[in-house]
């Protein structure tokens, strides 16, 4: 049995595939590269350069593979540009979603692993944010994530034999410990990347867009999670899936958040230089602290994080950007 990674030459999905690998499981990737690398699919994995919701594509995958689970990381994730284009998030993380999961129903395919966000819940206050939290997307792109969500949730009701898990991530950030993958997108949105590259010159200074939130020091607080604790997660949302484990829906953070200036600063402290840093307005829609209760994915998964320390995600996130440089 194989195990399929939407989106496994991204980002999140890389990370995704090396776990699996050393798990010795059997991995198929699906993605088409809009955001991704091949490079970053490791040797002798069946790799299949399409999207996702190319129906020919994935006859030939689900034809040529016993897939027993999916775990879909392709996606739309810029929240400004949702605003600005919000048919196409729409299309990317809803339709073609439903056309995957009609795929996976009609082959019987019981177990999905859905990347949802933190962006369902808008702007829910000063205090972690658990799963039970009224639903407030501020953007197209939250909406477009709670909608997926939706749509899984409706898809299990009528199927017995299909089981999901919608995973709520907060802030992903860092690198693979052992360098083999990190954040290679081409176009820097993330706050620890892009001070990554400021640290390492690769841009001149960042931008803090607000400095009068009602936060200690007024820049917003966010949750960061290493994407290996995040893989972490998922794996062990696998497994309980596989044991006949119900539909959840969980948070993907720490409990705990950092503000801007803090992570700013960290990323001075480790790389050991002094970027410049300018002021803007705020942007539309940002919340002045979003920070997850993690409580369900450790009571129900069993997770407990091993990398959860700023300073070491910044260093790995810096490590990796050296390393790209070089590529």
């Amino acid at each position: 049995m194989a195990i399929l990674v939407t989106g496994g030459a991204g980002y999140i999905g890389s990370h995704m595939v090396l776990k699996l690998l050393d798990q010795n499981e059997d991995v198929i990737v699906l993605d088409d590269l809009s955001t991704g690398h091949e490079w970053a699919v490791p040797k002798g994995v069946p790799f299949y350069r399409a999207d996702v919701a190319d129906q020919n594509a994935l006859a030939e995958v689900f034809s040529r593979h016993d897939i027993e689970a999916v775990l879909h990381f392709a996606g739309a994730i810029i929240v400004q540009e949702s605003v600005e284009d919000p048919l196409r998030y729409y299309l990317q993380n809803a339709c073609k979603s439903r056309t995957l999961v009609e795929f996976m129903v009609s082959r019987r395919v019981p177990h999905f692993v859905y990347s949802s966000s933190a962006a369902v819940y808008g702007a829910p206050g000063m205090e972690p944010v658990r799963e039970t939290a009224p639903y407030d997307p501020q953007s197209p792109y939250g909406t477009s994530k709670l909608v997926a969500e939706w749509m899984l949730r409706d898809v299990a009701a009528s199927n017995p034999a299909f089981r999901y898990a919608a995973l709520r991530y907060f802030n992903v950030a860092g690198a693979d410990p052992l360098m083999r993958s990190g954040q290679s997108s081409r176009v820097s949105t993330h706050l620890i990347k892009i001070a990554a590259e400021a640290a390492l010159g690769k841009r001149k200074g960042l931008q803090i867009f607000g400095d009068d939130f009602p936060t200690p020091d007024g820049t917003c607080v966010r949750d960061y999670i290493h994407v290996a604790d995040l893989i972490d997660v998922h794996y062990r949302t696998l497994e309980y899936l596989r044991s006949g484990g119900a539909s959840l829906v969980a948070n993907c953070g720490y409990g705990s958040g950092y503000s801007v200036r803090q992570v700013i600063d960290a990323v001075k402290a480790v790389s050991g230089v002094d970027f410049e840093v300018f002021i803007a307005g705020r942007r539309p829609g940002d919340a002045a602290m979003i920070v997850a209760d993690p409580g369900l994915a450790r009571k129900t998964l069993g997770w407990s994080p091993g990398y959860e320390d700023l300073e070491l995600i910044v260093a790995h996130a810096i490590e990796w950007e050296r390393r790209l440089t070089e590529r």
